[in-house]
């Protein structure tokens, strides 16, 4: 093989302004919504309540926002396209805590490098506007109301090779419009107008009250029915936490706010996912991870939730100035903003939904009356659940005899309650109840009022696998299997829960072959690893041995199980793999342990599962994600027989 020639040396010298401006612009300007993105940023900055985007081409021939900002005064406009000028920061201190949405100064810069830009602009205290042609650099007076207009035309004229790798027009487009909605969502108290070719393709208008500065969680959800649709907010929970540890001035040192999209509303695209930052959009592992561990057991297979989740933290603890187009940031405690988005979405997620859903259905007004008094000695739905309804914890060791799906022994008489005389009386057909189970202490169906009870009361048991039950909305159907899986799955993560996590020494410790980072993670997360029931210590320098692990897991892969937690450790919060894995156990346990197919439950033991499936945190969904029950209205089941036409 000819050895290659060495190469001739070139001298080092200073770039051209243009060419370092050009450069800028291949980090910060990717394609035309990234031109949108950094001129949606400036405007509202500027103080902006109406901002209006007209496009020409995808926004390769044209791009022109305009805006009723503050405006730039004469004398400042030549220096707005200079680079790294700005009115957002003046020293190190403001760069650490970044209030602006702008704060690099290359934007304009170094999209006047790549295409032919001008400025028109206007503030309060002037009589006309001004108009400053980035090319020449010419300043001339132009007619023009308070505000700024930014016009970029041609884009990437200068680097036609940029331009080969931009998509159609109509790909482009779309590009643009998610990058206006992403603003859109966030800030509610302005107006957004998106033009294309002269045709109006996209409007949000200022949601009211919103403007006069008492922005609140529901004009957020105005502008997320408005952007996403009504669906998005019908088909999400209400999510707000405040972490317990605080600031300075009193304040929650991380706050977490917005809208979590319910398991039924999961896609199959991550495409409806968004995360704010201090007002800013960002795509964060971090965040990703904590709002997707909020959803571990409760989706199926891959399906991707949706939500949008708006983080408030003080600026001095995240690092927005990480990426030239700050999408990404870096947070000082990654491990407190996990927690505290995890547990908001979790928290927000754990609340059955029948409940909501019959409320949603009848005002509590309107049910009120439609309902008849309680009877003498009969108790609200409320003050019943909480007084006779809560089984008891499972004994992890027990009598060989005893069974979870046996209902008498998860909801046991009272002492000084009689039993029913006579068990409910079966659906045609179906074979007797077994000697071994009677009935649940449930009162009688007669009893219940009509209405009532979110999932309602009890009708019939179809084929051995589904309840069928009557509420105020019209028929329910219950998969029992899958809704006694989620109560038992329920009762054992709280009782496993309320307990220390058990370390158990291994005879012979698992060693394995590490990496650097996980032989440094080892030994700057020892004690997190001892909260989580491991010890995980350097054998050589390039080995780690694993001594210890939790009591429940012990039969698992030593190994797998640290290297998990290492890596997950040293970016996230490594409690949730230790927990993920004791809650696959513990599904396991509930699977086995729930009542089984063709089981032929009285009336009252049906009755029963359903009171406890509205008492259940997630009892929505099976531990696998499947759903444990469904709603059929009136108006469903009027229209399957035409009824009304």
């Amino acid at each position: 093989m000819t050895p290659q020639a060495p190469a001739a040396r070139r001298p080092i010298r200073d770039l051209p302004d243009e060419l370092i401006s050009q450069i800028a612009a291949g980090e910060v300007v990717e394609r035309p919504a990234s031109v949108v993105r950094e001129l949606l940023d400036n405007a509202l900055d500027a103080g902006a309540t109406q901002v209006t985007v007209r496009l020409s081409a995808g926004g390769v021939r044209l791009i022109l926002v305009e805006d009723d900002g503050l405006g730039i005064p004469r004398e400042e406009l030549p220096v707005a396209l200079r680079r790294h000028a700005t009115s957002k920061i003046a020293s190190l201190h403001d760069l650490e805590a970044v209030g602006t949405m702008g704060f690099r100064g290359e934007a304009l810069a170094a999209i006047n490098s790549i295409a032919d830009m001008s400025l028109i602009s206007r503030t309060l205290d002037t009589g006309h506007a001004w108009q400053l042609d980035g090319r020449t650099g010419e300043l001339k007076p132009a007619p023009r109301a308070r505000g700024t207009s930014v016009e970029v035309r041609e884009l990437f004229y200068a680097t036609p090779a940029r331009r080969k790798f931009l998509k159609t027009d109509a790909t482009e487009l779309a590009h643009c419009i998610d990058a206006v909605r992403r603003h859109a969502l966030v800030r509610p108290d302005v107006g957004f107008a998106i033009w294309h070719e002269g045709k109006l393709v996209e409007q949000w208008r200022a949601c009211s009250g919103a403007l006069a500065g008492a922005r609140s969680l529901s004009h957020h959800d105005q502008r997320l029915a408005d952007v996403l649709g009504a669906e998005f907010v019908a088909q999400s929970v209400a999510v707000y936490h405040e972490s317990s540890a605080r600031r300075a001035d009193g304040q929650p040192a991380v706050r977490v706010w917005g809208r979590a999209g319910i398991p039924d509303a999961a896609r199959t695209r991550a495409d409806q996912q968004f995360a704010y930052v201090n007002g800013r959009y960002v795509r964060d592992k971090v965040l990703t991870h904590a709002a997707r561990s909020a959803y571990e057991d409760v989706l199926h297979g891959q399906r991707q939730p949706v939500y949008a989740l708006y983080i408030e933290i003080d600026p001095a603890r995240v690092d927005v100035n990480v990426h030239p187009t700050k999408i990404e940031v870096r947070f000082r405690d990654s491990r407190e903003v996990h927690q505290a988005v995890r547990h908001a979405a979790e928290d927000a997620l754990a609340a059955p939904r029948a409940g909501a859903a019959s409320a949603n259905a009848a005002s509590p007004e309107a049910e009120a009356a439609a309902q008849p008094p309680l009877r003498p000695g009969l108790q609200s739905n409320k003050a019943f659940a909480q007084q006779g309804w809560a089984q008891p914890a499972i004994k992890f060791v027990a009598n060989q005899e005893h069974r979870v799906s046996d209902f008498e022994a998860l909801w046991p008489v009272s002492p000084g309650t009689s039993r029913p005389a006579a068990p409910a009386r079966p659906m045609p057909g179906a074979a007797p109840a077994p000697a071994d189970s009677p009935p649940a202490s449930a009162p009688p169906e007669s009893s219940l009022p009509r209405g009532d009870w979110p999932l309602g009361r009890a009708l019939a048991q179809l084929q051995g696998i589904y309840i069928l039950a009557e509420n105020a909305q019209g028929l329910i159907i219950v998969d029992m299997h899958a809704a006694h899986e989620r109560i038992v799955y329920e009762r054992l993560k709280s009782q496993f829960d309320a307990s220390r996590i058990a370390s158990q020494p291994l005879l012979i410790p698992a060693t394995f072959a590490a990496t650097p980072q996980e032989v440094a993670t080892a030994e700057a997360g020892a004690d997190t690893l001892a909260l989580l029931g491991l010890e995980i210590t350097p054998f050589s320098p390039k080995t780690l041995a694993v001594r210890a692990v939790p009591t429940s897991l012990a039969a698992g892969d030593a190994v797998e199980l640290a290297r998990s937690v290492l890596a997950e450790l040293a970016q996230h919060d490594a409690s949730t793999v230790v927990q993920r894995a004791q809650n696959e156990l513990l599904g396991a346990m509930a699977c086995h342990g729930a009542v089984r197919a063709n089981r032929q439950l009285t009336v009252d033991e049906m009755n029963a599962l359903l009171r406890q499936m509205e008492a259940t945190e997630r009892s929505d969904q099976c531990n696998h994600g499947r759903p444990t029950w469904r709603q059929l209205s009136l108006k469903e089941l009027d229209s399957l027989f035409l009824r009304g036409r």
